[in-house]
């Protein structure tokens, strides 16, 4: 078994030098760090769960959690990978501060962070994409708080990392799929989520992307619904009023279910074809009574998941993530495979 002792003794520096950085415990300089760091990578060091356990117990690390999830069926399945992996960190006293919101409300965000922000060591959670909530994240990462954007990014942050979709890719898959399920001629409404999320332009403007290449394709309206299944189901409805010629609906993130109850009530189901993301019971619902055709699905449950394993793995083990940006793969789902 590899000890601390034996990295001291290899890397000649002393042992309380070396178990500063492999318990992230700060005051070692980064040419020091990044030779020990290395030599216990050479050496396969694993930490000793329990003596780990018992370290991160003395700091009690605060995992702080905001997601838009009020409303949103889609983040019920983030939550439970958040709880999952949370069920598996209790033994090293790792607690997590749960706030929710409805929307997109600017100002609302900043004043949960603000309130969080005393209270923890890491944060997970959507963000808004604006230069306000750009400012409170780098305020968190200068007081030394762990910052994780989970499902959605923000521009221009100094976030640690981000883990979700190909938002651009998401587009461009849907584009496509509409394509394989009604050809070469589209006239179409765009249901989106918010302008204000990064994601949801970047699945505009892969969408937007493929439409280049298709010159029969046409969007004929765009309504922002704020992920809300009455807004979506207000503006579908007066959308499919006001453009009979309307044959496909491009459903950008949630409102799913509500533009689909609008359809259903004109009796358009056999007419306008719709594509949407995530298979929360609504939606299939929807895929089962012939409105939605087919979805793209972005696994909810391993980027919450995913996200509170770095988290893990930073507060308790030292262990900065190697990459920016965690994608997980679009795949696209039919009834008959969901």
């Amino acid at each position: 078994m590899v000890t601390i002792k034996k990295i001291a003794e290899l890397c000649g520096f002393s042992r309380g030098t070396v178990d500063r950085v492999l318990n992230a415990r700060g005051n070692v300089k980064p040419e020091t760090e990044q030779a020990i760091r290395k030599m216990a990578e050479q050496l396969g060091y694993q930490p000793n769960p329990a003596g780990k356990a018992l370290a991160a117990r003395k700091h009690k690390p605060v995992v702080g959690v905001l997601l838009s999830s009020i409303g949103n069926p889609f983040f019920d399945d983030v939550i439970v990978g958040i709880k999952s992996a949370e069920e598996s960190y209790k033994i090293y006293g790792m607690q997590v501060l749960w706030k929710s919101m409805k929307g997109y409300n600017v100002e609302r965000q900043c004043a949960i962070l603000d309130e969080m922000k005393n209270q923890i060591n890491a944060l997970i959670f959507t963000p808004i994409n604006d230069v306000r909530v750009v400012k409170k994240i780098d305020e968190f990462i200068a007081a030394g708080i762990f910052v994780v954007t989970l499902n959605n990014d923000i521009e221009g942050s100094r976030r640690n990392c981000y883990i979700g979709s190909d938002y651009e890719n998401g587009g461009e898959t849907a584009c496509a799929l509409l394509r394989l399920l009604i050809g070469d001629q589209a006239k179409i409404g765009v249901m989106m989520g918010s302008s204000k999320v990064l994601g949801h332009n970047q699945r505009m403007a892969g969408f937007e992307k493929i439409m280049k290449t298709l010159p029969g394709y046409t969007i004929i309206a765009k309504e922002e619904n704020e992920d809300d299944d009455i807004c979506s189901y207000e503006k579908t409805q007066q959308m499919l009023h006001e453009h009979v010629e309307i044959n496909a609906i491009y459903i950008v993130a949630a409102g799913v279910y509500g533009a689909c109850r609008a359809i259903l009530n004109m009796h358009l189901q056999s007419k306008v074809h719709v594509v949407a993301f995530d298979s929360v019971p609504s939606t299939v619902e929807m895929m089962e009574k012939g409105v939605v055709k087919a979805i793209i699905y972005q696994h909810p449950y391993r980027q919450g998941k995913k996200a509170m394993q770095l988290v893990f793995e930073y507060l308790v083990n030292g262990i900065a993530p190697k990459n920016s940006q965690y994608f997980m793969q679009n795949e696209i789902k039919i009834l008959e495979n969901l």
